[in-house]
């Protein structure tokens, strides 16, 4: 079955929702009798409540909590929250779900489960604002946002459901992670523990909507069919609107459909401003400033535990937004963080041991929501001994294991460049040559697909991919060191420093970081599909960047035809160990489609471009010199 993970909701081919995050852990993998039992066990040991919880301005929020039926004056239990665009369901009091909490751990552990629509989706009153801003002054009652919705749920829980022991903690993962770090600020006294889990945190920031500049465009059209507007309180539909492509690829589907704006004009029409809201704001304003919910973790009272993925492909920059705003803004506050090999929430729905070809040996979610989530929880809401978690945990890719560090990016890292040279060598060496330059030429009408395979959806293992086919692309700009001699641990953000030039007036400049395979590497076993894991080249982290944003995000500048200059900026962190024999590969392109629109290679607002604005461009990349291109690492000493 083909599926899409999107800020918290798990799509099928046929666009039915299969898992929705209120309890949705790891449900694709249950059989329908497995999932039946699993319901039943909840009825017998949980009781069901359905609340409508007032906010300080009248509007009442839908609310569904889940009591032990063993709750007691000498055995209380702390509440779990989270709270969600994607529906609190299934609803009615003898309505049981298949599921409850993060893991199975967490019902045997005993908790009282709440889940809550958030204000305007599904049961609950008001108007729904995407990525609500926060509002760091309130003036009155109706001064309203999502740190007031949770201060006053909480509130209303602790008055009214029975046997509680006056503790919560909240969670979630994507969107619903995005509540639980908005509901951090200026903290209830009763909120001891959050965990934000691949929080969507500054959209345009390298979260979903844009990175550097250039819009993710096949995440965000699959998105916005399912996720609209809605007309009025409302239940989950029975069969999700699905979307119907035309064909099982979407590099044809999304080269067929044109420009950015014949996304609308063929097919959303007025049915979604959200996607509207996306679209029309290309440079970063004020609407997407006020929706960077980092900007204001200020006055958090409860400790943290945030969560990402190395290999989200969706909210990849979120967690550690979240992790740095609180360590600077909220000192005093138990902050940490957790990177595990997973893919968007892949702790929440399977093993994380690999990814695609890509092994990462063991259960790391079941060690994660066992080991590392519930001793936090049993901690801070239930009095358990110290977790004695260490303020940064992140696996370390390469070499499988988990690390444990003192703070993130780990402080014994030193910086190291690996510099350009001609005939496509990597050296850490600087180039001794005099300046020179490589060049290709970019046609956006025949871009290079981000993946081999057919899909409309973006396919989680594209972000350890095989390489290899875009190596062999004459629009592909490829260097690489010789073999190893040791192992070199990156730890942190890799830092392209580029000097390269255009025939155009604007282009896109992306860049991979590749760890390269020996030619003896072993293949799998079992191998179904006849892999050949010899001079695999896995992409370890690869990001756009769209060149009239070199400067500043907020005031695009056109590039002088032809021109150097410089484009510096910083790939999302990695914990990735290059083993000796292997080789670092860096590849520069400026399509990378239809996971980021088109770029017409001319400087204008790209939503408004035409066909006949989409033109080849030559582009240089320079080495050596005063205008030497590099990467720069952070070393793990």
């Amino acid at each position: 079955m083909r599926k899409c993970w999107r800020r918290g909701m798990v799509f099928s081919a046929m666009g039915a929702a299969l898992v929705l995050l209120g309890g949705g852990y790891r449900a694709c993998a249950q059989e329908p009798d497995d999932e039946a039992r699993s319901a039943a066990e909840i009825r017998a040991h949980y009781t069901k409540y359905e609340f409508r919880i007032p906010m300080r301005d009248g509007a009442k929020l839908f609310t569904a909590a889940y009591v032990p039926k063993d709750a007691s004056p000498t055995k209380a239990y702390p509440f779990l929250i989270e709270r969600t665009p994607y529906s609190a369901a299934p609803y009615g009091a003898d309505n049981y779900p298949k599921h409850l909490g993060p893991a199975p751990s967490f019902v045997a552990d005993g908790f009282i489960f709440v889940y809550q629509d958030v204000r305007g989706r599904f049961q609950s009153d008001g108007t729904f604002i995407e990525m609500t801003p926060h509002k760091d002054h309130k003036k009155d009652a109706k001064d309203v946002d999502e740190s007031t919705d949770t201060y006053d749920t909480i509130d209303w829980l602790l008055k009214n459901v029975r046997n509680n022991n006056f503790k919560a903690g909240i969670y979630g993962i994507s969107y619903p992670g995005f509540y639980a770090a908005a509901g951090m600020p200026d903290t209830h006294p009763a909120l001891k523990a959050c965990s934000p889990q691949a929080p969507v945190t500054d959209l345009y920031m390298g979260d979903d909507a844009y990175h550097n500049g250039a819009f993710m465009l096949e995440a965000n059209f699959g998105f916005y069919v399912i996720f609209k507007p809605r007309a009025g309180l409302e239940y989950p539909r029975k069969d999700w609107d699905s979307f119907d492509y035309g064909t099982n690829d979407g590099y044809e589907f999304y080269l067929s459909m044109g420009p950015l704006s014949n996304a609308k004009k063929l097919y959303l029409e007025d049915s979604n401003f959200y996607w509207d809201d996306q679209v029309q704001h290309p440079n970063y304003d004020e609407f997407w400033k006020v929706r960077d919910i980092s900007a204001h973790m200020k006055n958090v009272r409860c400790a943290v535990m945030t969560v990402g993925g190395l290999f989200d492909a969706e909210d990849l920059q979120g967690p550690y937004k979240i992790f740095h705003s609180v360590a600077a803004m909220s000192p005093n506050t138990p902050n940490h963080l957790v990177e595990g090999p997973w893919v968007h929430g892949g702790w929440a729905r399977g093993k994380g041991d690999h990814l695609g070809p890509v092994k990462f040996a063991g259960d790391n979610s079941a060690y994660f929501n066992d080991q590392v989530l519930l001793p936090f929880f049993r901690q801070y809401l239930k009095d358990a001994p110290d977790a004695k978690l260490p303020t940064a945990l992140v696996f370390e890719t390469g070499t499988n294991v988990w690390r444990r560090y003192d703070s993130w990016p780990p402080k014994n890292t030193e910086a190291k460049t690996l510099y350009f040279h001609a005939s496509g060598k990597l050296s850490f060496e600087p180039a001794r040559e005099n300046s020179g330059y490589d060049e290709y030429v970019s046609d956006p009408n025949h871009p290079i697909p981000f993946v081999e395979t057919q899909s409309t959806d973006v396919p989680q293992f594209y972000m350890a991919g095989d390489q290899r086919f875009a190596a062999k692309r004459p629009d592909v700009q490829v260097y690489q060191t010789d073999p190893l001699d040791q192992d070199i641990t990156v730890a942190g953000s890799a830092s392209p420093r580029l000097w390269v030039s255009s025939s155009g007036s604007d282009s896109d400049f992306d860049v991979k970081l590749i760890d390269v395979y020996p030619m003896d590497y072993p293949n799998p076993d079992p191998n179904p599909r006849d892999m050949h894991m010899g001079g695999y080249q896995q992409l370890v982290r690869g990001e756009p960047f769209r060149a009239k944003f070199r400067n500043s995000f907020e005031k695009a500048e056109p590039l002088q035809p032809d021109k150097p200059t410089a484009i510096n900026f910083d790939l999302p962190s990695i914990n990735h160990t290059f083993r000796r024999g292997h080789r670092i590969m860096v590849q520069i392109q400026s399509t990378w489609f239809p996971l980021v629109d088109r770029n017409p290679q001319r400087f204008e607002d790209i939503p408004d471009a035409k066909p006949e604005d989409f033109q080849k461009a030559t582009e240089r990349v320079y080495r050596g010199g005063d205008h030497g291109s590099a990467i720069v690492l952070p070393v793990l000493k």
